[in-house]
C-alpha cells in the first residue's frame, strides 16, 4: 500500500498571511451554507460606505478651495442720477417752505379774523345796551324832575310822592347792577369829552370854564360814556359896552 501525502503544516504566520487578502486581489463574496440551495432567496449585498476624510475632500477639489465666496458689490450710483436726486430734495425743500408759509399767513388771518369778529360781536352787544339804556334814562329823568318841581301839600299827595319815588330808587339801583353810573360835573373844569356846554353865565365867583350847574345828568357804561353831561359853565364878566352906557345915561336924564 501507498502512503497517502500529508498537508504541508503551515505556521500561524503562514495562515494569518493567506487569510488577508492581497492588494491585487478583488475580495471574495461570502457564501453562507444556505446559498447552495436552490430553492432559498438570494440575500443583499451589504453596501460597503466609504468615508471621505477633510483632507481627501480638499485634496479632491482643489478648485473650490482657491475660489472664496465673496458676495458681488452693489453698483455705485452714477453722477447724473446723484445730481436728479440733489435736484428733486431741492424742488420738495422749497416746496416745504411754501407751504409753511401760507400756513403761517392762513393761521395769523385767521386769528386776525377771530379777533376782529369777537371786538365786533362785542361792539354790537354794547351798542344794543347803550341804546336801550339811553331810552331808560329819559325815564330817569322824569323821575327826577318830578321830585324837584312836584312838592307835597297834604298826606295823599305824600303818599302818591313816596310810591313813585320808590319805583325811581329801583330803577337805579338796577341801572347800577348793570354798571350804570351818574357823573358828578359840578365844580370841575369843562371837558368837551364828558360835558356838552348848553349855556355859559358870567360870574366872579368861578373861574372861567367852570361847570356851574348840571341841567341834564351824565352817565357812564363802565368806562364808556352813556350820555353826556349838560352843564352850565362860568364865563368871565361883561364889559359894558359904549351903546349899553349911553342907554343907561339917557334913562336917568
Amino acid at each position: 500500500m501507498s502512503e497517502t501525502p500529508q498537508p504541508p503544516i503551515r505556521t500561524d504566520d503562514e495562515s494569518i498571511s493567506s487569510q488577508m487578502p492581497s492588494e491585487n486581489q478583488e475580495p471574495q463574496p461570502v457564501t453562507t451554507a444556505n446559498s447552495s440551495t436552490p430553492d432559498s432567496a438570494p440575500t443583499a449585498t451589504p453596501e460597503v460606505v466609504v468615508e471621505t476624510t477633510a483632507s481627501d475632500a480638499t485634496a479632491a477639489s482643489p478648485v473650490e478651495r482657491s475660489t472664496p465666496n465673496v458676495e458681488p458689490e452693489p453698483a455705485a450710483t452714477s453722477q447724473s442720477e446723484l445730481q436728479a436726486l440733489k435736484t428733486q430734495l431741492a424742488e420738495v425743500s422749497n416746496q416745504r417752505d411754501a407751504f409753511q408759509s401760507q400756513y403761517l399767513r392762513i393761521a395769523a388771518d385767521f386769528d386776525n379774523f377771530r379777533k376782529r369778529n369777537s371786538k365786533e360781536k362785542e361792539d354790537i352787544e354794547v351798542r344794543t345796551k347803550v341804546a336801550t339804556l339811553v331810552e331808560l334814562l329819559s325815564v330817569v329823568d322824569n323821575f327826577e324832575r318830578a321830585r324837584t318841581q312836584i312838592k307835597p301839600q297834604n298826606e295823599g299827595e305824600m303818599g302818591i310822592h313816596k310810591s313813585y319815588q320808590g319805583v325811581y330808587k329801583q330803577l337805579v339801583e338796577s341801572l347800577k347792577r348793570i354798571g350804570v353810573s351818574p357823573m358828578r360835573p359840578e365844580g370841575q373844569q369843562f371837558d368837551p369829552n364828558l360835558h356838552e356846554a348848553v349855556m355859559r353865565q358870567p360870574t366872579e365867583e368861578h373861574p372861567e370854564g367852570t361847570v356851574i350847574e348840571e341841567l341834564q345828568r351824565g352817565y357812564y357804561l363802565g368806562d364808556r360814556i352813556l350820555r353826556h353831561s349838560l352843564v352850565k359853565v362860568a364865563a368871565p364878566p361883561e364889559q359894558l359896552s359904549a351903546e349899553d352906557a349911553s342907554s343907561f345915561g339917557s334913562v336917568d336924564n
